[in-house]
């Protein structure tokens, strides 16, 4: 078992460390079956958390600062509670000082301590490996400090730490989906008003696969939140509190007062959120079919309408539509890389890869990895 290599690690790593036992956690990452940049317009989403993350050990200090230490990259992070800035180009180091300050913030107190983290989750994937980690800090220290805040809480915190401290205007679907998956299950949610509705995943004949671009979106931070000024900005004329409550009458009536470029953003996001309850319906009847073609104009939306796509992922999607294997598939995540979804006929996987891995490595000189992973259960404590 992968994870269990990956708790052995941060556990030894932190024994050897700290000469301690630490608190161990996992905080998964996500795949997103459908529903892409609809939840900061308090749209739907289709998430699952998968068998792939972030494990973190944490346990109380005796010095006058806090250590973190990023197994994987070999990155130190030490810091006093008393003075928590943003580090300029900080990398994962902000994540963590922004759930600190957001913790704080409540007016909860914590000590100093010491923790140190590993993962399995590849970054700039669009497997959000950002919330596992957010996640997995605000966890282990309410844990630790017997804190009291609630699931719900703790992805605001995360959510607010990247807001605040990274620079990513983010929805709150991630943070979700890590903090509350369920094993064998997919969650519909609403993200105005976080109710979800829980569907068990059993594709029957057919598997998910992932395909890594290697292509790191980094979140193309600037695009992701001028996106989100567009939706917001056309919310704002339309006098609703956001696109998941516009119609399309409603957009067609100041289509001349907008531009086109805001208008296909808009209409895309209406669209995707249209998709989303069609694709939970697919899935209620065990229509796999009407499933994985809603997957593929979810594609063809994102590249586009919303332009978030790139030409290794369109790449990629062009061949998985040739390929009468796979019943749909699409981009997944923020955009600009990371990786495509693929529904994948049982045992076809090997030739479908075999056929597409040359032709993307000639086409752009990058090898492509892929991901079989499994649906899994939300953060939580390992004993």
């Amino acid at each position: 078992m992968i994870n269990d290599q990956l708790t052995e690690k941060v556990k030894s790593t932190f024994l050897k460390q700290f000469e301690t036992e630490p608190l161990l956690s996992f905080s998964p990452g996500r795949i997103n079956l459908i529903g892409e940049h609809t939840d900061y317009n308090d749209g739907f989403v289709f998430p699952a958390a998968i068998n792939k993350g972030i494990v973190s050990g944490v346990q109380k200090s005796n010095n006058d600062y806090c250590s973190v230490y990023a197994i994987d990259i070999d990155e130190v992070l030490e810091f006093s509670l008393s003075n928590i800035q943003p580090i300029e180009n900080g990398g994962w180091k902000n994540y963590v000082l922004g759930v600190v300050t957001e913790i704080l913030k409540k007016d909860k107190i914590i000590h100093n301590f010491d923790m140190v983290f590993a993962g399995n989750i590849p970054l700039g994937a669009g497997l959000s490996s950002s919330a596992a980690l957010e996640n997995s800090i605000v966890f282990g220290l309410n844990e630790l400090f017997e804190l009291g805040l609630t699931k719900e809480e703790m992805i605001y915190i995360s959510q607010k730490a990247e807001h605040n401290y990274v620079g990513v205007q983010c929805g709150i679907m991630d943070q979700y989906a890590s903090m509350f998956g369920k094993e064998k299950k997919a969650l519909l949610l609403d993200c105005r008003n976080l109710k979800v509705t829980y569907f068990s995943i059993d594709f029957k004949e057919y598997d998910i696969l992932l395909l890594n671009t290697n292509v790191k979106h980094s979140l193309a931070e600037s695009a992701y939140n001028q996106r989100r000024s567009v939706c917001e900005a056309v919310a704002k004329h339309i006098e609703i509190p956001a696109l998941r409550d516009a119609t399309y009458d409603q957009l067609l009536t100041i289509k001349e007062e907008i531009s086109q470029d805001s208008y296909q953003k808009a209409l895309f996001i209406i669209q995707e959120n249209e998709r989303v309850l069609k694709a939970s319906n697919a899935l209620d009847k065990g229509d796999y079919t009407t499933f994985g073609e809603l997957l593929f104009e979810s594609h063809k939306g994102l590249q586009n309408q919303y332009e978030v796509s790139c030409p290794e992922l369109d790449f990629l999607i062009d061949q998985a539509i040739k390929n009468p294997d796979i019943l749909g598939a699409r981009m997944m995540g923020g955009g600009f890389g990371g990786c495509t979804i693929n529904i994948v006929k049982k045992g076809a996987a090997d030739a479908f890869i075999n056929t597409v891995a040359p032709l993307y490595h000639k086409q752009f000189d990058k090898a492509l990895t892929r991901y079989d992973v499994q649906i899994s259960k939300g953060t939580h404590k390992i004993k």
